[in-house]
């Protein structure tokens, strides 16, 4: 991946037929997300994160990565960007669920666990700005 640029674009109803197969080949759960983000890598999907908007906070339920392509940052950048949309949208925190097999990947990516829950506080928009710079 490296030297090649994750594309990340919200999901669309165009989207519907590549996500119920990607879904269905690396999870096993083809139910494609109301709400959520896709990512691309030259062109190929390789990443879906569904998450719900609530009134304080971004709901991430599910966050699959290709296989192949695991521990290559892909679902850090995936995060990153739900980060950057909850700041955009006023919303303080990022909270995962228990997923089976992502307690690593959720600490290693900067979450908390509080009770059955993850929990990422989400730096204020300034902040990330000048992050990037």
């Amino acid at each position: 991946m490296r030297g090649q640029k994750l594309f990340i674009r919200p999901i669309e109803s165009a989207d519907r037929e590549a996500i119920i197969h990607f879904l269905h080949e690396q999870s096993g759960a083809p139910e494609v997300p109301a709400c959520g983000l896709l990512g691309k890598l030259l062109g190929r999907l390789v990443a879906v994160v569904t998450m719900e908007i609530t009134a304080d906070a971004i709901q991430i339920d599910n966050i699959v990565v290709d296989r192949e392509l695991r521990r290559k940052r892909i679902g850090r950048v995936m995060l990153d960007e739900v980060e950057q949309i909850a700041a955009k949208m006023d919303r303080g925190r990022l909270i995962a669920g228990e997923a089976a097999g992502a307690q690593e990947f959720f600490s290693r990516v900067g979450f908390e666990r509080e009770g059955a829950r993850w929990i990422r506080q989400v730096r204020s928009q300034g902040a990330q700005q000048r992050a990037t710079r």
